[in-house]
């Protein structure tokens, strides 16, 4: 039976995100798709006529979400699912602290979700079977060297979202998060680090998709490298800082 339900997938224009279009697509659902990048949006579009609605913008401005969600409601009426999917990924120069940078990140990987979020649950509670997802990362569970901006912004969104889990639950809404490891796609093309049991986009998609209809807790993935993290955040911490001090680079690039 192919799925009818309507989602709204944000950051699909590249990387898991368009990949998790793709899926979704196949398998007969509705998306509404939002990115700053309008093309590979209107490509899904004619590929797939009457199942897309092309609802672009920049998700950091707060009118422009408004305004997205305003073109959803007009067209659905309501949501069935959620997937916030958008993000960003900079790195810190300890050495010379950039708040800028800082807020940049936090704006778009935290406050952007919370913009999305004021116009998505409305549509939730009017759905089938509500279920909203929010794309975290697994640097959550252990704090990594110039990733400041990144994790915080991250751990942000995920307790954002563990916090509203429990209030939602007596409207009916499940509520998934998703916790990559490296996955190839156009932020991580950037990294100039070792990257350890990196999957490909459409596989993770592929394996997110699979299990949101199980509508789990979290998705974590992969299961080896997550178990790694885990154990390293359950050191003691003068451990910890040990370790990670031995993945930081001194002021010329090279690791202490």
């Amino acid at each position: 039976m192919a799925d009818s339900r309507r989602i709204w997938l944000t950051g699909a224009s590249s990387g898991i995100g368009a990949h998790m279009a793709e899926t979704l697509l196949k398998s007969g659902a509705r998306l509404a798709l939002t990115a700053r990048s309008v093309e590979p949006l209107r490509d899904f579009s004619e590929r797939y006529p009457g199942q897309v609605m092309v609802v672009p913008g920049d998700l950091s401005d707060h009118q422009q979400v408004r305004e997205i969600g305003m073109r959803i409601a007009q067209n659905w009426g309501a949501l069935d699912t959620v997937i916030l999917n958008a993000g960003t990924c900079e790195y810190i120069d300890a050495q010379q602290f950039d708040a800028a940078l800082f807020e940049r990140v936090v704006r778009i990987n935290l406050l952007a979700n919370s913009y999305c979020l004021e116009i998505a649950l409305p549509l939730l509670r009017a759905g089938s079977r509500p279920h909203l997802v929010g794309v975290v990362s697994s640097v959550t569970y252990w704090a990594l060297p110039r990733a400041e901006a990144y994790g915080a912004s991250k751990a942000g969104l995920r307790y954002l979202l563990e916090s509203l889990r429990i209030d939602l639950a007596q409207d009916g809404i499940d509520v998934t998060l998703v916790s990559p490891g490296f996955v190839d796609t156009p932020l991580t093309e950037k990294n100039d680090f070792p990257m350890p049991l990196r999957w490909p986009a459409p596989k993770a998609a592929q394996h997110i998709c699979r299990r949101l209809e199980k509508r789990p807790l979290e998705i974590a993935f992969p299961t080896l490298f997550i178990a790694c993290l885990r154990l390293l955040a359950s050191l003691p911490k003068c451990l910890q800082v040990a370790l990670g001090k031995r993945l930081a680079r001194t002021s010329d690039g090279k690791k202490t």
